[in-house]
């Protein structure tokens, strides 16, 4: 008994000296490597937030090479924690979509008539995440627009590669549009929303919904920052970005290959755009280039930067970064242009700004109604971490969620 008794004080008293140690490193790599904007008014949050992702990832690596797990189970792991509350102003079911589980919010209070839907894709990358991490946004909104809100659980990668994920998001998405009317929704007031990935699926959803003539026309749709494009990554945003937490240039490529092709891989090419052929180099040139991107975005500094040789071994690993269901971005214009009206929050601080910069200009050129809402002193995640209290949220947070809110009201 006395050995057993020491050898799990041996054990825990090395479980804490590892995770000092971790924490440690965690604070002197986030004070030597990440930047942090003078302009921010509030930079605390943004470092704390740093901390706890970088420690995440940081820990999770480590057991994926211990053989215990792979690095997004733990991430995962890690939402179960997320502390899920009654509310007595919201009916809350977890329902089955056509295969796809998911929650749906209602407003306790009686609607004059059918209510407005919206459907809410979680970030995540398609690797992490789940419903509870967007759980408060959930109810914010179904609060504060009197809407039914769903919100499906999908599938997540790397068991589950692209386009497992995104599939699953439309597959929920068809089946609510179908059955509108049976959780109160007027069919012809239903907005698809995301944040960050979340954005990215909704932005490919409606692109794939365009040609359905058997569903009811989506009413509008909501990017969050999202992640619209693999082809250049030397964008002005991710050249002034790229250190910026918590989605550092680099770990949002690692991430997008990671999630496109269930693999890690070494990323440096994808960087430099050693991916892309030539050809078709040349013909997104016209929707992916720095020169459609407004002058004033350009003022922290930006370098053209020529794409490195093209390998025909990379392309082949990542090709299917060209499709639409993964980069939404490079849809063709006869798709684009029969779009519903569009809501696109971007932050300054963030590397995938440019992307929904590029889209805006997209939309608007081919007659697509945009209400674009920036944030300037804004980093990626931003509103994914209202409802948190003072310590975590940022004096912008709950401006992003307004801005959303105040769209959906309107529709």
């Amino acid at each position: 008994m006395a050995f057993g008794g020491t050898l799990w004080m041996l054990i825990l008293y090395t479980t804490i000296f590892i995770h000092f140690l971790l924490l440690v490193w965690g604070v002197s790599y986030t004070l030597a490597r990440t930047h942090v904007p003078r302009r921010m008014s509030r930079p605390a949050p943004l470092i704390l937030l740093n901390l706890l992702v970088g420690y995440g990832f940081v820990l999770a690596g480590i057991l994926e090479k211990l053989g215990i797990c792979h690095r997004f189970a733990l991430l995962r792991a890690a939402c179960m924690f997320i502390p899920v509350m009654r509310d007595p102003k919201l009916i809350i079911k977890d329902l089955d979509f056509d295969g796809v589980p998911g929650r749906v919010y209602w407003p306790k209070t009686s609607p004059a008539g059918k209510r407005r839907g919206i459907i809410f894709f979680h970030g995540g990358c398609g690797l992490f995440g789940s419903i509870r991490t967007t759980e408060r946004i959930c109810r914010a909104i179904a609060h504060q627009t009197d809407s039914v809100v769903m919100c499906p659980e999908f599938c997540l990668g790397p068991e589950y590669p692209f386009p497992t994920a995104v599939q699953d998001c439309c597959t929920a998405a068809i089946h609510f549009l179908k059955n509108a009317e049976e959780y109160g929704v007027d069919p012809s007031r239903i907005a698809i929303a995301g944040e960050s990935s979340g954005g990215t699926f909704t932005a490919a959803i409606c692109q794939e919904l365009v040609t359905r003539e058997d569903l009811p026309r989506v009413r509008a749709q909501v990017l969050i920052y999202p992640f619209l494009q693999g082809i250049d990554f030397n964008l002005p945003s991710y050249q002034q970005n790229h250190s910026i937490s918590p989605l550092f240039r680099k770990r949002a490529v690692v991430l997008g290959l990671k999630y496109l092709t269930g693999k890690t891989m070494n990323v440096d090419g994808v960087l430099k755009g050693a991916h892309v052929p030539p050809d078709l180099r040349e013909k997104y040139q016209k929707w992916i280039n720095a020169d459609n991107i407004p002058e004033e975005f350009k003022a922290r500094g930006y370098v053209p930067v020529e794409p490195a040789p093209f390998s025909e071994e990379l392309y082949e690993q990542v090709k299917r970064a060209g499709e639409t269901m993964f980069a939404p971005l490079l849809a063709e214009d006869d798709i684009i242009h029969q779009l519903p009206e569009a809501f696109i929050l971007t932050c300054e601080y963030d590397v995938l700004r440019d992307d929904g910069l590029l889209y805006k200009k997209r939309l608007e050129d081919n007659g697509v109604p945009v209400t674009w809402y920036h944030v300037q002193d804004g980093f990626h995640g931003i509103m994914s971490i209202a409802g948190y209290g003072r310590i975590l949220e940022y004096p912008s947070t709950q401006k992003c969620l307004q801005s959303v809110i105040q769209f959906l009201k309107g529709l």
